[in-house]
């Protein structure tokens, strides 16, 4: 724990004792610094980046695995760590030699999630490149590609790109990211990150290096929740037994085993106790479908998309009876700046890349087929608190 968390919990003394000191080192979208227990990964990725030690870019790569197996947390935190020291050489490079340039590559992070269209990705990847804000607006996507051109064309050593979440239903597909690349200056690496085995997925053809993370380990994953708790909950909030039970039912995926521990977490507080009991851990376990889907997903669906999904989670059972039933209740609501029209569409283009899905119900009307009704991919106790969050 560093020393700005020290304070923190000292601060919070004041407040009173709250079971919950910290909801975002408990959320299973958060990465932090040093992810638990993934030095072997680490290393793989470190060997395959070894060239860019020596003022070289490695080849082009591609790191898969199960979801929830800790790609994203070790690949987010080793880029910020090279990027970072990338950073300092180049300013100390630039301060001692004025005329020298870099020696290092540049890294840089692309959340295909929240970048799935061709501007959105030319622009993080400039962004990433440069230290002024790159706008959003008023530039076309011809010109972000110009300018990326243009300075990597002024660049001896170039940039790494790690492009997250390729392949996902709403993101981008192997061919469409290759596409992308092509159109980019030949010193530019990629580390494609994603669920497909190597020898299911068209990345390999484009690479040299595939590397293959396995779930977590029973132990290793109660050693990653204990360690979140310990920066998240009070002190002795979660017990090391009711950390095994929840591993146990998490078969190595890290996101769902964390979403256990920050919905019972987030009951055992609203009835004001102190540690977390066996009955929270039960009601967590079956909220949360199994499959799920990422709650990183479902964050990073457009504004009013998440606007109905946050209604939607507090509808009871009769409003969600069937779609008609769900976009009448949604619609009314006050925050919904939406026509009932554009609430239906958002629910079927949500049905059809698996965040909600739609479920034949038991009623019948007099004629016809039963009508569907709407059930969430996702544990609503954590979407909820982590949206109602960032509000």
């Amino acid at each position: 724990m560093d020393i700005d968390a020290r304070i923190k919990r000292r601060q919070r003394r004041t407040e009173g004792i709250r079971l919950v000191q910290d909801y975002e080192s408990l959320s299973p979208v958060a990465h932090i610094d040093e992810p638990s227990d993934r030095g072997p990964l680490l290393e793989q990725l470190l060997d395959h980046l070894d060239p860019v030690f020596d003022g070289q870019l490695p080849p082009n790569a591609y790191l898969s695995g199960p979801f929830g197996s800790g790609k994203s947390a070790v690949v987010t935190a080793l880029f910020t760590h090279l990027e970072r020291l990338s950073t300092e050489t180049r300013a100390i490079i630039y301060t001692s030699t004025r005329a020298a340039s870099p020696t290092s590559p540049g890294f840089v992070y692309v959340d295909l999630r929240e970048t799935s269209s061709e501007f959105a990705f030319y622009r993080a990847v400039l962004d990433g490149l440069v230290e002024e804000s790159v706008s959003e607006h008023g530039i076309s996507t011809e010109e972000l590609r110009d300018r990326l051109h243009d300075l990597l064309r002024g660049s001896r050593t170039g940039v790494v790109v790690a492009v997250d979440h390729v392949g996902e239903p709403d993101s981008v597909d192997a061919t469409t990211l290759t596409d992308r690349f092509a159109g980019l200056p030949s010193n530019v690496s990629w580390l494609a990150i994603g669920r497909t085995p190597p020898s299911e997925s068209q990345l390999t053809e484009y690479t040299a290096t595939e590397i293959t993370v396995e779930p977590y380990r029973r132990q290793t994953l109660v050693d990653v929740l204990m360690t979140r708790a310990s920066e998240g909950l009070t002190q002795q909030a979660l017990d090391h037994d009711l950390a095994r039970e929840i591993a146990d039912w998490a078969a190595g995926n890290a996101h769902d085993a964390l979403a256990a521990v920050f919905v019972a977490a987030d009951r055992a507080s609203q009835t004001e106790q102190t540690r977390i009991g066996d009955a929270d851990v039960s009601a967590a376990l079956a909220e949360i479908p199994r499959p799920s889907v990422s709650l990183g997903r479902v964050l990073a669906l457009p504004g009013n998309k998440q606007v109905v999904l946050r209604e939607l989670v507090d509808l009871d059972a009769e409003e969600r009876a069937s779609v008609t039933a769900t976009t009448e209740a949604i619609s009314a609501r006050p925050v919904v700046d939406l026509s009932a029209g554009t609430v239906k569409r958002y629910l079927y283009e949500m049905a059809e890349v698996g965040i909600v899905e739609r479920v034949q119900s038991e009623r019948r009307n007099e004629k016809g087929r039963p009508p569907s009704r709407v059930e969430l991919r996702f544990p609503p106790t954590a979407f909820r608190r982590l949206y109602d969050l960032r509000q």
